[in-house]
């Protein structure tokens, strides 16, 4: 289900769907697709929306070898449900995995589902896993393996259980008769997890502890958390050229075309996409990934970020813990700051409201086509719009709105000065 329109994603979604977004240097989705594929799935629906177009041309354009992909556009979105019921048809009367697209989960979540669901018989399966803090999402209320109750958003006083529901379900036929009598929630959408409380109630709701990680990726900062995951799990590889004098120490992927200049130090885990150019003598610090095409001046320091396609960030340069677009260019000695004073949890402004990102060390959020000044400041957690710009020397304290120029005033004087030698 990949058809929501990717809100509080923006500004990194104002051109793209979220699915789309990278990790690690791959489209969130074909991480997804990749893991469904080395499943043994050999049929897949992606429900789209928003930017479905993008959506599709990207998938087609990659050969998933014998997993056939198919589509059908969620025109009106009135919710969960109404996403899932679009695959009614496809699935006949065979049990299919269904979840969000959004999400992302280790590639043996889907072997062990499988493998869970099949031996014991069950109308669906959810998958869960323990969390900190559950009151963000779904919990579930499970007794032998069985689902007892699911709870949406739980109070304080409801907070019995800490498995959260990951939004990803194997389900038989019996689902489909469940969305068929579910009605509007409260909120007037309606929710798959009412049709999944209407087989709770039945009996036969399994419940799948998954064995590895899960990201639910609503928010920008999401990506960051994933990434370092997947990250950590890739392995050395180098095809593209690394001068004599760079340093490569840990597992970094150079990808083909790239070429990273005497004088660079990278330290894995670190993702250099096609066609980069790094360097000369510059610092790429584990947790990095760069899209195609990517240039990193002289003297830039890089720092656990997501830089995609076609941006350059010029020479004497910092880059820490933030997320920036495709075509954007930093002039040199932009900096971005990434810890506050007070080491609080940096807050951002997501839909228009300011929200903690839970996290002691975030930078800056920046969209695509954005053009920085030499000499751009950019503080703790601010938004920086589509095709903003900023002037020469200008300190960015506040999100910028999209195709927005920021210029700084500063008061000049002139002098009378002795000529030299008198």
């Amino acid at each position: 289900m990949a058809a929501g329109n990717s809100t509080r994603m923006l500004p990194l979604t104002a051109n793209r769907p979220k699915h789309l977004l990278p990790i690690a240097g791959t489209p969130l989705i074909f991480h997804t697709l990749k893991a469904l594929r080395n499943a043994g799935i050999e049929e897949t629906l992606i429900i789209y929306g928003y930017k479905g177009n993008k959506l599709k041309e990207s998938i087609d354009a990659h050969d998933w070898g014998d997993m056939s992909i198919t589509y059908i556009e969620q025109t009106k979105r009135k919710g969960t449900a109404h996403a899932a019921a679009y695959a009614k048809d496809f699935a006949g009367s065979d049990d299919i995995i269904l979840m969000n697209g959004d999400v992302l989960t280790s590639p043996d979540t889907f072997t062990t589902l499988v493998e869970f669901h099949d031996s014991h018989a069950f109308g669906l399966t959810l998958c869960v896993m323990p969390v900190e803090d559950p009151s963000s999402y779904g919990i579930v209320i499970a007794e032998n393996e069985m689902a007892k109750d699911l709870i949406e958003k739980p109070k304080p006083d409801e907070l019995v259980s800490n498995l959260c529901n990951l939004g990803i379900y194997a389900a038989g036929p019996d689902l489909w008769n469940a969305i068929d009598k579910t009605a509007l929630s409260p909120r007037g959408e309606y929710e798959i997890t009412d049709s999944i409380m209407m087989l709770i109630r039945e009996g036969n709701v399994g419940v799948h502890q998954i064995p590895s990680w899960w990201f639910d990726l609503g928010r920008p900062w999401d990506l960051l958390e994933a990434n370092k995951v997947v990250l950590d799990e890739s392995l050395k590889r180098i095809e593209g050229t690394v001068e004599d004098g760079a340093t490569i120490k840990g597992d970094v992927i150079i990808e083909a075309g790239a070429l990273v200049k005497n004088g660079a130090y990278i330290e894995g885990p670190v993702y250099i996409g096609p066609d980069c150019v790094i360097g000369p003598n510059c610092y790429i610090r584990a947790h990095t990934a760069l899209g195609r095409k990517v240039k990193i001046g002289n003297a830039v320091e890089i720092k656990n970020s997501i830089i995609m396609d076609n941006t350059n960030v010029g020479h004497l340069s910092y880059v820490g813990d933030s997320i920036i677009g495709m075509r954007s260019n930093f002039g040199a000695g932009t900096i971005t700051a990434n810890l506050r004073h007070d080491n609080a949890d940096i807050k951002v402004t997501v839909k228009g409201e300011r929200v903690s990102s839970g996290r002691r060390k975030l930078g800056a959020i920046i969209g695509d086509d954005v053009k920085t000044g030499i000499g751009t400041s950019i503080s703790t957690g601010v938004v920086i719009h589509q095709g903003a710009r900023t002037g020469v020397g200008v300190i960015v304290d506040r999100d910028i709105p999209p195709n927005t120029l920021v210029i700084a005033k500063q008061p000049k004087h002139e002098l009378e000065m002795k000529p030299v030698g008198e």
